[in-house]
This record gives C-alpha cells, sequence and structure tokens, in this order.
C-alpha cells in the first residue's frame, strides 16, 4: 500500500516537472520571438544599402555607442574587407538574449558555397532596433 502511494505521489512530482520545464521553455520561447521582432527586417535593410552603395545610410543604421567606436572609414574599410559583393544568400541563425540585447549570427553564402558567418548585436534605442557590433565570427 505504501509503495503504491509513494508511486503515485512520485509520478505526479515528475509529471508537474515535466510540465513545468515545458511551460518554461513555451513562455522563453515567447519571449525571445517577441523580443527580436523587427531584426530581420533591420538586417535585410542593412544588406540592402549596403548593397546599393548607400553605406552611410547602413552606417545610420548602428547605434551611437557603435559609431563612437567605429568611424565611417573604419566601417567602410570593415565592409569592404568582407568583400560582401561575392554572398547572394543570406541565412540568419537563432537569436539569443544576452544583458538585454539580441545576438543573431548571419551566415552569408556565395555561390561557390562559401560562407561568411558574422555575428550582428542588436540593441533598442527609443524603440527601435539598431546595430550595435557587428563581428566577423572566426570558422
Amino acid at each position: 500500500m505504501d509503495t503504491i502511494l509513494l508511486k503515485e505521489i512520485s509520478t505526479k512530482i515528475v509529471l508537474t516537472l515535466v510540465v513545468s520545464l515545458v511551460l518554461y521553455w513555451i513562455y522563453t520561447a515567447a519571449k525571445l520571438v517577441i523580443s527580436a521582432r523587427g531584426i530581420n527586417p533591420l538586417i535585410k535593410q542593412f544588406f540592402t544599402q549596403v548593397a546599393s552603395g548607400r553605406i552611410d545610410a547602413a552606417y545610420l543604421l548602428t547605434t551611437k555607442t557603435y559609431r563612437q567606436h567605429v568611424n565611417r572609414q573604419q566601417f567602410i574599410r570593415f565592409l569592404a574587407g568582407l568583400q560582401l559583393n561575392k554572398y547572394r544568400n543570406l541565412k540568419s541563425g537563432r537569436p539569443r538574449i544576452q544583458e538585454g540585447q539580441v545576438i543573431l549570427m548571419v551566415k552569408l553564402k556565395s555561390e561557390a558555397g562559401d560562407e561568411l558567418p558574422l555575428d550582428f548585436t542588436f540593441a533598442k534605442v527609443d524603440e527601435i532596433w539598431k546595430i550595435e557590433r557587428i563581428t566577423k565570427v572566426q570558422s
């Protein structure tokens, strides 16, 4: 009798833990999706500006903090070093939240199969997403 009761209680505890973990996972995933809304259009806008030669417009999609650390000439040299013109496809990864910022790995792919992974860090400035940092990921 005691064994059956103990088994029943432990089954309920395990079930409660599993349900709690699933609910927590759903909550976290929903929070991430909602908070990252607007980032994909920003990335598209950034690469559209760069591709059309409007480097100043792309530069203005960054935060003031970024512009204080990376001047326009450094930004142009960084973009030139990436050789973006040889890449045609863009694939974004799963966003990560860290200290109120969203980090997203973007992989650019060329027709030859080459990949260029970039980490974009985004911060919200006056309820608008801006690029806080762009880092070339070393493979």
